[in-house]
């Protein structure tokens, strides 16, 4: 990218909020530059959001100061600064510059929603609200895709309104390993308000991270037969979505949880970041559905957190279920009412 020059007095505030997503088919595992091994479908969230503030003014030189909810938080600002290292030459302009930054999550951080998903792609509309101050362009959506990608493989679809695709797959044209696609004009009505209600069985930090998570499948034994299977339900998924079938989506989406935590299972090392009271909520969620015919299914991501997922009519009787069911008989259990949103937006 070309040099942008930056006036003396250039300087302001921007504030981006990013949903975290919810992954329907799984990704897990990479090849360089960060590109994913299969397709993976998301839901983008609507309540579970990182806002990023920003002041920035001219400077002499490049400097970063960031916190977290308000207190110093250096191991997230190194991150920050490998991403900006590795990728100067994006980001050319930020040579005459000085950013601090104070990052705050609506749900609890580490612990299987995907923080970085959101806290990396507020952090990219952030740089490109900059540089579009600066040139006078749009910030353009693919463009952001791919950038946060670089900085998370899952921050490329938080990016996105509602239903995003990442990876290429022949099931949709225009699909592509490098950016996430907006996929939900695709889908019926039914899903376009679909709920999710997470259920926190945990909020400490993971014992095992993705980044770990990710390059553990390079030696997995069963890793070739998990990318031909997500690939199949990519296709699949696409398909159910645009046929309003619940019973296949419901099928889908947990049968790729499950894969997910087995694909850790089998890692070598393994590790397991499941607890007793995830299986305890999926069975219990097995056995409702059963009895009551609701169409209500289960996911994870990377932790042991439970996300119920269900058309918004259901609301009612699933919120009734978590109060009555699940949250009498797990001890401290807590759950954040979210759903289908839009992606990253300025405050």
């Amino acid at each position: 990218m070309k040099n942008i020059n930056i006036p003396e007095d250039f300087h302001g505030v921007c504030t981006w909020q990013s949903p975290s997503n919810i992954a329907l088919v799984k990704y897990w595992g990479k090849r360089l530059p960060q590109l994913p091994m299969n397709p993976s479908v998301s839901f983008t969230l609507s309540e579970c959001r990182t806002v990023m503030r920003t002041i920035f003014e001219a400077s002499d030189r490049f400097s970063l100061s960031f916190t977290f909810e308000g207190k110093p938080n250096e191991a997230f600002a190194e991150k920050i600064r490998r991403f900006l290292v590795a990728h100067s030459d994006v980001f050319p302009f930020l040579d005459g510059l000085s950013l601090s930054i104070d990052s705050r999550n609506t749900f609890p951080h580490s612990s299987g929603i995907a923080s970085s998903a959101s806290s990396m792609s507020a952090l990219v509309m952030t740089l490109l609200d900059i540089e579009s101050r600066l040139t006078g362009e749009e910030i353009d959506i693919r463009k952001a895709s791919c950038l946060a990608r670089l900085a998370s493989g899952s921050a490329s679809r938080s990016v996105i309104n509602k239903m995003a695709l990442w990876g290429k797959t022949d099931a949709f044209d225009g699909s592509s390993d490098e950016y996430a696609v907006d996929i939900h004009d695709i889908a019926a009505p039914v899903f376009q308000t679909f709920r999710d209600s997470i259920l926190i069985v945990s909020n400490e930090n993971k014992a095992v991270s993705s980044s770990v998570g990710h390059r553990l499948m390079d030696d997995n034994p069963y890793a070739s037969v998990r990318y031909n299977e997500a690939n199949n339900n990519a296709k699949r998924l696409i398909d159910a979505l645009k046929n309003a079938d619940l019973q296949c989506f419901m099928d889908i989406v947990e049968a790729e949880a499950m894969q997910l935590h087995a694909m850790m299972m089998c890692s070598k090392p393994s590790f397991v970041l499941v607890k007793p009271e995830t299986i305890a909520i999926i069975n219990k969620v097995k056995q409702y559905r059963v009895a009551t015919g609701v169409p209500v299914c289960f996911t994870l991501d990377a932790g042991p957190n439970v996300h119920l997922l269900y058309p918004d009519e259901h609301y009612a009787a699933v919120s009734r279920f978590i109060e009555t069911e699940l949250m009498t008989e797990i001890n401290s259990l807590k759950h954040i009412d979210d759903k289908v949103g839009n992606g990253a937006s300025r405050v």
